[in-house]
């Protein structure tokens, strides 16, 4: 299921967004001001809104794309070209103006995740590191490293969301979804470890103590 976060002042626009597009495959988290947007707070995609309360959300754009690649879709009621242009050159993956179509935005949402999965997901390149999980091929610095499968979930999850901290919660969630009534408390713990001593890695797994973990950007 993919977490769809709306940061939209317009209360009746912010849940009627949520309810035209609810399915199976999508969950929601609504904020009315750009200071209720926690930057930790797990999600798949962004719709937001300029003219806030608190701030403008091209701020919040530029701000948000120091740390994450997470896709991003204005829906504002600014039609000037020259505001589009700004939303795009700072780096969100979408710009709808308003009035506009449930069906459009459904549309642009479902190419944005799509977008977003193809290129997170299936694949991270950096000095060190060689990652193709729908291969199930990793490697250190040319070294080919073996993984289960549980720590190759952990990591795409991480890789994907990287600069984000995600809580202990929503990653065993995410890792676990066998239908489990029970995950020990230290599973999460006992898979990090082990995942870092295979990528003898030292620095990339940041703990976030009391909350999480994150895929450190370098």
């Amino acid at each position: 299921m993919k977490t769809i976060t709306i940061i939209e002042d317009d209360i009746a626009l912010n849940n009627g967004i949520a309810l035209a597009l609810k399915n199976n495959d999508y969950s929601f988290t609504h904020h009315y001001r750009l200071g209720d947007f926690d930057p930790n707070e797990p999600t798949d995609i962004i719709i937001l809104d300029i003219n806030l309360p608190d701030g403008n959300g091209f701020e919040f754009l530029k701000k948000i794309r120091r740390t994450t690649d997470i896709p991003v879709i204005i829906l504002t009621a600014n039609d000037l070209e020259t505001d589009e242009v700004t939303g795009l050159e700072l780096g969100a993956d979408d710009y709808i103006t308003k009035p506009f179509s449930l069906m459009v935005l459904r549309a642009r949402i479902d190419k944005a995740l799509s977008r977003s999965s193809g290129s997170a997901d299936s694949s991270y390149n950096d000095d060190t590191y060689i990652f193709d999980f729908e291969k199930m091929e990793f490697f250190e610095n040319g070294n080919p490293i073996e993984l289960s499968k549980t720590e190759q979930k952990l990591l795409k999850i991480l890789i994907h969301n990287k600069g984000q901290t995600l809580t202990r919660e929503y990653l065993v969630d995410k890792i676990w979804t066998d239908g489990a009534d029970y995950v020990d408390e230290n599973a999460l713990s006992v898979t990090v470890n082990r995942l870092r001593k295979k990528l003898n890695d030292t620095d990339h797994i940041q703990t976030v103590y009391g909350i999480g973990y994150a895929w450190r950007l370098k």
